[in-house]
């Protein structure tokens, strides 16, 4: 399913902080995956429609290394990715294997994926840097996938950090983590966080004026309708 450039153009200017507040008016109290952090911090936002892959636990007769050139491996699962997905890996918060290494993190950045997000870590850490894909997951391992995980199927609901996600939905990951939209709430998130994102800026600057905060945030109707007349003049 395609996604709508401008919603991802928005999307990359809200944080995930506003995201989660915005899902939380809606209903929904876990959309932030735990134990997704940046494997490099400071980067640019990532957004892209989720690619879900999905990992049990491992077994000794079926998790081999002959299970790497098995008929609906990771392997095929990479070549179905599109340009501008982002692979979301259920692994179950395995700590103790890398769901993804250097060469096929590299064979993603390849064929246009735009980042990783994985409950568990990620090997070969410095090949993954070198090859210069946004990779978010809960830390480092040095035993490949094998070692505790099996593959067993891609773009199927998926548990990841603790919150379903479903493909297609849209993934938005920074510094704080990273959070899935559903699909069907994904504009209208993107529209009113972006609105969020406008009034607390608004705020900030009016708390770097020493203004209280308390009436301040959250806004009570007074701040509000200096908030908007800022809006009035600055148009």
């Amino acid at each position: 399913m395609a996604t709508d450039p401008a919603l991802i153009d928005t999307l990359r200017g809200i944080s995930t902080a506003t995201l989660t507040m915005q899902l939380l008016k809606r209903g929904i109290r876990r959309g932030w995956m735990a134990g997704t952090r940046p494997l490099q911090p400071g980067g640019p936002r990532l957004v892209g429609p989720a690619f879900t892959l999905r990992f049990v636990p491992g077994r000794e007769d079926i998790s081999t290394r002959e299970s790497y050139a098995a008929p609906d491996s990771l392997r095929d699962a990479i070549e179905d990715m599109p340009a501008g997905a982002v692979a979301v890996i259920d692994s179950r918060g395995e700590q103790g294997a890398g769901t993804v290494g250097d060469i096929l993190a590299g064979r993603m950045k390849r064929r246009g994926v735009a980042g990783i997000v994985s409950d568990g870590p990620m090997r070969d850490v410095a090949g993954i840097r070198a090859v210069d894909i946004p990779v978010w997951c809960s830390g480092v391992a040095a035993p490949p996938s094998i070692a505790g995980l099996w593959f067993t199927g891609w773009q199927e609901p998926i548990g990841c950090g603790g919150v379903a996600v479903f493909p297609d939905d849209i993934i938005v990951a920074d510094d704080d983590g990273a959070v899935v939209l559903p699909r069907a709430l994904a504009a209208e998130v993107a529209e009113e966080g972006a609105e969020q994102e406008d009034l607390e800026a608004w705020i900030l600057s009016e708390i770097e004026r020493g203004v209280p905060v308390k009436g301040l945030y959250p806004p009570d109707e007074a701040a509000l309708a200096r908030y908007r007349a800022s809006k009035l003049n600055d148009g």
